[in-house]
């Protein structure tokens, strides 16, 4: 096994029956007894063993769960008594986590006794099968999501998960506190544990420790959530937007026209970054909100940037063709 096998992210049966039972409310009841302390689950992936138990296991997943539905338990039973033993025992020659019967099936006594001898546990649920799997793979692709810890404060502004980033003492707590005064929600203050859902999903979320509590310089800790109310926090928000709080650089060119700059990637998933440069006096808070504002401008089709690039345009064109404008109305409005 390699290193970085054997670091990978496992998950025990016992803690996998624990977390269904407590957070997904699937209660799985054990239909054989099993000691076998080192067993665990690898992915997150399910399988249905149908073409395993037809004898063609080339392909066979065996390091996933095990589903046996309907399907695979009507075809043990249409077989005798020495045919479903031989297909049941292409299953537990491998080394499977643990087998589950969903829709009420079970498996008779002596299948039972070849999973318990091949340290194999099967669990048993009332639930159909889809709906089971649905729930399990929801556990499982909770667990093994890639993770990490990112240095910041996210925050929810208008509907928007905005990550202020940036060195120590820069002042993203105060900001984000200023933000949570103003109406918006805290997720979570210094160290946000970011997640990868799917592809390019990354959510973000307290520490179970921290929680809500934030760090601020000069007061200590504030319980957000005992302070302003359960209306100004959030447990869990996408991260959209990256705001990279920075010192102002005379010597640095900063965007005057795209709010929008580059990318910060997290976990492989590229997100826009708008970098603000920190001078006395500019209420940071009023831009965290107008970035927000016009991040949603642009979701919904409207980008100020080629607005104004047209409008530009349109008015290079009008001086090139001799075309002159008349005098506005509201050039004579003296109020």
């Amino acid at each position: 096994m390699s290193e970085a096998e054997s670091n990978a992210p496992t998950l025990s049966i016992d803690t996998f029956v624990e977390r269904l039972r407590e957070r997904a409310e699937l209660p799985l009841t054990p239909l054989n007894s099993v000691d076998a302390p080192c067993a665990s689950i690898q992915e997150d992936h399910l399988h249905r063993p149908g073409l395993a138990l037809a004898g063609y296991v080339e392909l066979f997943t065996y390091q996933r769960v095990q589903i046996l539905g309907n399907t695979e338990t009507r075809y043990l039973r249409h077989l005798d008594a020495q045919a479903r033993r031989e297909a049941f025992a292409h299953l537990t020659q491998f080394d499977i986590p643990c087998i589950i019967c969903t829709a009420g099936n079970s498996l008779g006594a002596s299948l039972l006794s070849m999973a318990t001898e091949a340290h194999i546990p099967v669990f048993q649920t009332d639930t159909p099968t889809v709906d089971a799997m649905a729930t399990i793979r929801a556990l499982l692709v909770d667990h093994f999501a890639p993770q990490k810890a990112v240095h910041g404060s996210l925050v929810d502004v208008y509907g928007v998960g905005l990550l202020l980033s940036g060195p120590s003492g820069i002042g993203k707590s105060e900001v984000a506190l200023d933000l949570i005064e103003r109406g918006h929600r805290l997720v979570a203050d210094d160290v946000v544990m970011v997640t990868r859902r799917d592809s390019s999903i990354l959510m973000g979320a307290g520490t179970d420790l921290v929680q809500h509590f934030m760090e601020v310089r000069g007061l200590g800790l504030v319980d957000i959530r005992a302070m302003f109310g359960i209306r100004a926090i959030r447990f869990q928000k996408r991260v959209e937007l990256v705001v990279q709080m920075e010192m102002a650089d005379a010597n640095t060119e900063y965007t005057r026209i795209d709010m929008i700059e580059g990318t910060h990637e997290i976990l492989g998933v590229p997100l826009p970054q708008v970098r603000v440069p920190i001078t006395p006096g500019k209420s940071v808070t009023v831009i965290c909100e107008v970035i927000a504002m016009n991040y949603l401008l642009r979701h919904y089709g409207y980008n100020p940037k080629e607005v104004f690039q047209q409008r530009l345009r349109d008015r290079i064109q009008s001086k090139r063709s001799g075309l002159q404008r008349g005098i506005h109305y509201f050039e004579q409005d003296y109020e």
